[in-house]
């Protein structure tokens, strides 16, 4: 038995041709939705990145209990069960989170595994003079400094690779070719090949730019903001992504050549995966974090060969999710499938023609809480005053590319064990690192998705709503989420359709500010300006809030103007990006 992981970070589904395209850059996407069988309703569980790989390892939600970090020391790793047993697995990919703080507990659960040096500002060639990035703007300043760095690197390690290798991409699929025709005789092995691309920066050969007549030039960088550019940058960008998934495509097909010169298809099960999607102007947004967890971003592609099936062309409808991965690839290899794991092999539910969830959870950590039966979706934020109530349950205390700090470990508690940390207590720590903050704006939102595939319009229906708040929360509980974390979300109680128009009614009531003492158009202004007044200094917050104009209700053009009024010439770009940031709650 042999196994073959294939991932792509970022991939948009509608730009793919087994979901729709009729681009003609995805062919071999194609193929393997040919050879395979296509899920139509698989989800995320938790993003972004490393949260979602955590997923990948551990088959259970990571998003309910701490933010982007490790594997703790109480998870089971799939693939590190697979190696106990001796199933050697194998790790090729120039994902650079795997060698940062938050992520540096992965890569070692497998047998071997090589790291392809040089993406999105990866620490790798060593370069004093650098280059200034200009023009970085940020919500706050720690994170404008960690984009400067980023990009700095990344144009350092491009003009490298310009004149003297490969681009990450291209190195990635040469070590999963060498893999194979040095094993493809051998049995009882795993290989994962994951390709950071097409996550931005989006570093792509000039041949593949005129492939798909990109016409301008891009950083590669889009900003995780609101759609602000005219229709032709949209299309140069939009370009940009193209042409990287174009080349994707290309280097897939040879992947795809070699599993059947090598006749691997008759003995190996091939899975083909992203971790999340990515916005490229659906919505009126780039990016992701920032925004409601769209299903652009929460519904995924998936592909999936199982050779005990024979079954191949054929599309599956159940929903399914990140967490079912790695009780599939136990079961494919005939071993014991954890209790803690909250995922279900794949396979047998193919074979029976059973859905493998009648309902489902999905987020980010701290910023929304998303339920979901395949007929309708529920995004819900968690109410601002219960900003106090969050927690990080963990034993690996680092983040994204730092450690917690002591201020933070100051006030950790030691928590009892969680039913899946094997008796094992864990900090409790107040989290102070949300990966985009701000979420309440966007309220609670309920979608019909068999009458609005692409979620322009909410509905209100009280009824409905209690019932998903009651199951979203019955959800939450099985996961042994924390009570601090029902109460975060206020989903604390039972709910009733009388509870949910209350919601309903104190949300319309945040339109008249009393604390400001000004009224608002809309709830977007509103917004708009307490993100511009947060990002202020306490004492120019002070002098802002007086100078709000009275008498009438504020439109974006006032708060343009007022900015200009209140605001130093060289810091007005940096308000107005917070105030089209946080303006934007649709």
């Amino acid at each position: 038995m042999k196994a073959i992981l294939i991932m792509f970070d970022s991939l948009n589904r509608r730009f793919l041709e087994p979901y729709g395209s009729n681009e003609g850059l995805t062919p071999n996407f194609q193929r393997l939705s040919d050879h395979a069988i296509t899920f139509d309703q698989f989800y995320a569980g938790s993003l972004p990145c490393m949260p979602a790989r955590r997923e990948m390892h551990t088959g259970r939600y990571n998003f309910l209990h701490r933010g982007w970090g490790p594997l703790e020391p109480f998870d089971d790793s799939a693939v590190e069960l697979l190696k106990q047993r001796h199933i050697y697995t194998h790790l090729i990919t120039d994902h650079k989170h795997y060698w940062r703080d938050g992520g540096a507990t992965y890569h070692n659960r497998f047998s071997s595994y090589e790291l392809v040096r040089g993406q999105e500002g990866d620490l790798w060639i060593g370069q004093v003079h650098r280059p200034v990035i200009e023009g970085i703007l940020g919500e706050s300043e720690a994170k404008k400094e960690r984009k400067r760095l980023s990009r700095t690197q990344d144009l350092i390690n491009r003009n490298y690779m310009d004149q003297h290798g490969k681009p990450s991409m291209v190195r990635v699929m040469d070590k999963a070719l060498e893999f194979l025709d040095t094993n493809a005789s051998a049995d009882q092995w795993f290989l994962q090949v994951e390709c950071f691309d097409p996550h931005e920066p989006y570093y792509v050969p000039e041949a593949y730019l005129q492939k798909v007549g990109v016409k301008g030039r891009f950083d590669g960088w889009p900003e995780y903001y609101p759609v602000t550019e005219d229709r032709d940058r949209m299309a140069m960008i939009q370009g940009y992504y193209k042409a990287l998934l174009a080349m994707a495509d290309d280097y897939l097909g040879r992947l795809l050549d070699k599993i059947t010169a090598l006749d691997l298809w008759k003995d190996t099960m091939v899975i083909l995966c992203t971790d999340h999607g990515f916005l490229l102007g659906e919505h009126d947004w780039w990016g992701k974090s920032f925004m409601p967890v769209y299903q652009d971003l929460a519904q995924l592609p998936f592909m999936l060969w199982d050779p005990r099936l024979q079954v191949a062309g054929t599309r599956f409808s159940g929903l399914s999710q990140t967490i079912d991965i790695a009780p599939t690839l136990l079961q494919y290899f005939n071993q014991p499938i954890p209790s803690d794991m909250m995922g279900v092999p794949l396979t047998p539910c193919i074979a029976e023609g059973q859905a493998p969830h009648a309902e489902i959870l999905f987020g980010y950590f701290g910023c929304n809480v998303n339920w979901s039966d395949g007929r309708h979706v529920y995004l819900r934020s968690a109410p601002e005053d219960q900003s106090d109530a969050l927690y990080e349950f963990t034993l690996m205390p680092t983040r994204i590319n730092r450690r917690f700090t002591p201020s933070e470990l100051t006030r950790a508690e030691l928590r009892k064990p969680f039913s899946f940390t094997k008796n094992v207590p864990v900090l409790k720590i107040p989290s102070e690192d949300l990966i985009a903050p701000g979420h309440s704006r966007f309220g609670n939102r309920l979608y019909d998705l068999r009458s609005d595939p692409h979620q322009t319009t909410p509905i209100s229906d009280a009824a409905l709503e209690a019932r998903i708040l009651n199951a979203m929360r019955r959800l939450m509980i099985a996961t042994d989420a924390d009570a601090s974390s029902l109460t975060y979300f206020g989903v604390d109680h039972p709910f009733t359709e009388a509870d949910v128009r209350e919601e309903w009614r104190l949300r319309k009531q945040k339109l008249n500010d009393d604390d400001l003492g000004v009224e608002f158009e809309s709830m977007a202004v509103r917004e708009g300006c307490l993100g511009v007044l947060e990002w202020m200094e306490t004492d120019a917050r002070d002098r802002a809030k007086r100078a709000l104009p009275r008498g009438s209700k504020l439109t974006l053009l006032d708060l343009q103007q007022w900015i200009i009024r209140v605001v130093e010439p060289n810091r007005r770009d940096e308000a107005r990006y917070r105030l089209f940031l946080y303006a934007k709650v649709d």
